[in-house]
């Protein structure tokens, strides 16, 4: 999946990104002043909480995609934290120089997890925390949770997720016990948040680069059309018509072990 549309990502899931971040954040239990690397920055919402949070000596930040590059250059983390185009499978950084490296949202599209989680290790020092939380797509409880269900129930092929399996909390223990790590830690996190109406559900919902976005756009007009009154009348409202439920994303953190 490409992320070059930064707007529409920010739309999307800007709003769900700076729930969670804080709490995951917090879990982490980091003392201030360290080092920090934000791996598969976007458009720079960890690295803003991160500022904002932690107290760190310095916040670098890289992202694949170079839009979401330039909209974290303008926003409210670029004074402080430097940001980058760059791969998480080649990180362009000395060993050992971070105290602390963390990725929102990132694991599962990475197309070979355990060069980027080995780049992690390497980037990293003795002892540093390294942590990730990704949406819990394997149970369906990612933000787009509610408008695959709708579709499914339309009887519309739903593509997966990238990564979909990967983003099981066995698996990303797995994933970074094999890495080397230590200490490894895992736990939920729940995000429950709401949109105006439908139409800003539906906007939010439906971003140029999703692959759901683009099976709904070749349906006949009058299908689409049908198709979005009967995820409309699908969503939980409340009494004031807002629609708001929950999304559950798999957290995990480790350690590097300390030289010997």
């Amino acid at each position: 999946m490409q992320f070059d549309d930064s707007a529409a990502y920010e739309r999307f899931m800007g709003r769900w990104s700076r729930a969670a971040a804080p709490e995951f954040l917090a879990w982490l239990h980091v003392p201030p002043g360290g080092n920090w690397l934000d791996v598969g920055c976007g458009t720079g919402i960890l690295a803003e909480s991160i500022l904002q949070h932690c107290a760190p000596a310095s916040v670098d930040a890289v992202d694949p995609a170079t839009a979401q590059i330039e909209a974290a250059l303008r926003g409210a983390g670029a004074a402080a934290a430097r940001f980058r185009v760059a791969d998480a499978q080649q990180l362009p950084f000395a060993d050992a120089s971070f105290d602390v490296i963390a990725s929102a949202l990132v694991i599962n599209f990475i197309p070979n997890q355990p060069l980027a989680l080995a780049e992690m290790r390497r980037v990293a020092r003795a002892g540093a925390v390294v942590a990730g939380f990704v949406w819990d797509f394997a149970e369906n409880l990612s933000p787009s949770g509610p408008l695959r269900d709708a579709l499914r129930r339309h009887g519309i092929d739903v593509p997966a997720t990238p990564g979909t399996e990967s983003s099981r909390p066995g698996a990303l223990h797995a994933l970074f016990a094999d890495a080397g790590f230590e200490d490894i830690e895992a736990r939920s996190i729940e995000v429950c948040l709401g949109y105006e109406n439908f139409e800003d559900f539906w906007q939010a919902q439906t971003p140029s680069y999703a692959p759901i976005t683009k099976v709904i756009a070749a349906l006949p007009e009058t299908e689409r059309r049908r198709l979005m009154r009967a995820v409309e009348s699908s969503l939980p409202y409340r009494p004031d018509r807002h629609i708001e439920y929950c999304a559950r994303a798999c957290a995990i953190q480790g350690r590097k072990p300390a030289a010997r």
